[in-house]
């Protein structure tokens, strides 16, 4: 039997870090999903929306020398999916951070280094990128930006970790495939996902008896890509040749003007759709965080303090809404080039956002719609 042959025929086990995190909690079900044997990464262990136990390791994978110990055993991992990501408290601040930079460089390396020594079938890693390739927090980026119109006109680790899986791969005759998904969202807490955020939001506007109305800034349209449909991608990915060494923007296929999905975000989350009523997100929750422990015992919600829900949401909701900015990111990609290698799966962004609200809701996270 060929060495091809043998690898195809070997059980399909995949290591998949920032096990915790709104990506990776989504790959682990999608995975588990499709058959697959998981073992789940991160310092706290991920809460399935199904319910589901898998394997889990709790590792800090800034820890050369844990990490290298944890994973040295997993001799039989045939696939990674690294969803994992280390932000500073600041967070758009943090983006052009050097050290932010060199932390998930070291990440990774962590994570791949002890996997192709030990384990002699590894076969693929997914990476994940996003729109911060081709400098959207900085300027204006090609409309629609290619997978090809990467700008490497300032740093970033996704340059780094790209150019680092492709040596490693050639070398050690694994592939790999980039994932370059817009605003992610999906009913995990504790994420950078601005959905929580939104939620805890509107529970003490209706709460204090305020307007929902529209926190953010000028109009634009954007684009968001659910993290279910992520994880689908990265499924498809790890077995396809067309995914091989490639690179491929993400989307959920339709467009969304926030003001335009706020009265179905209003209706899940049992507020009232108002005029805007421009603020901070991030200033708002921080002043309100007592009310938000009132409706936590009101409910009787699950006991999460507030950072535990929303993790870096509201900043990013902040950032995501163009508050305080004179216009909203020019941000579309193209996503022809994943299309046309055979993914074709697409999910109705508003739709995506209120389920999520829902799942959150029925997990006792958020107050009911009704009082």
């Amino acid at each position: 039997m060929s060495a091809t042959n043998q690898r195809k025929d070997v059980p399909k086990k995949v290591l998949i870090t920032g096990a915790s995190g709104l990506l990776g909690v989504a790959a682990i079900e999608r995975f588990v999903d499709a058959g697959w044997e998981v073992v789940g990464v991160s310092r706290r262990k991920p809460e399935l929306p199904s319910g589901r136990n898998v394997d889990f390791l709790s590792v800090d994978l800034r820890d050369q020398e844990k990490t290298r110990v944890a994973f040295e055993p997993l001799t039989d991992v045939t696939h990674i999916a690294y969803t994992a990501l280390h932000e500073k408290p600041e967070l758009v601040a943090g983006w052009s951070s050097k050290d932010q930079i060199e932390t998930n460089n070291a990440m990774l390396h962590n994570v791949v280094e002890p996997i192709v020594r030990t384990a002699p079938n590894f076969q693929h890693i997914s990476i994940l990128q996003g729109t911060k390739v081709y400098g959207v927090h900085l300027h204006p980026i090609p409309i629609p930006a290619r997978e090809r119109d990467a700008r490497k006109d300032h740093p970033n680790f996704f340059f780094d970790q790209e150019a680092y899986v492709g040596e490693m791969g050639a070398t050690h005759g694994f592939k790999y495939t980039a994932l370059r998904p817009q605003l992610v969202t999906g009913p995990t807490p504790g994420a950078l996902n601005v959905l929580p955020a939104i939620g805890v939001y509107a529970a003490i506007r209706r709460e204090k008896g305020e307007p929902f109305g529209f926190p953010g800034g000028p109009s634009f349209v954007w684009e968001a890509a659910d993290a279910d449909l992520v994880a689908d991608v990265a499924v498809w990915a790890a077995q396809s040749p067309q995914a091989a060494n490639e690179a491929f923007n993400i989307t959920n296929g339709d467009v969304f003007e926030w003001r335009n999905v706020w009265p179905g975000i209003a209706e899940t989350l049992g507020a009232e759709a108002r005029p805007d009523t421009p603020m901070s997100v991030t200033a708002y929750l921080a002043e309100n965080a007592a009310i938000w422990d009132k409706i936590v015992a009101k409910y009787g919600l699950r006991s999460r303090n507030l950072r535990e829900l929303i993790g870096q949401g509201d900043q990013h909701a902040d950032f995501a809404f163009a508050y305080g900015a004179p216009a909203g990111p020019r941000a579309f990609v193209s996503t022809i080039k994943l299309r046309q290698a055979g993914f074709t799966k697409a999910v109705d962004t508003e739709i995506s956002f209120c389920t999520a609200l829902q799942s959150l809701i029925d997990r006792k996270l958020l107050p009911p719609a009704s009082k």
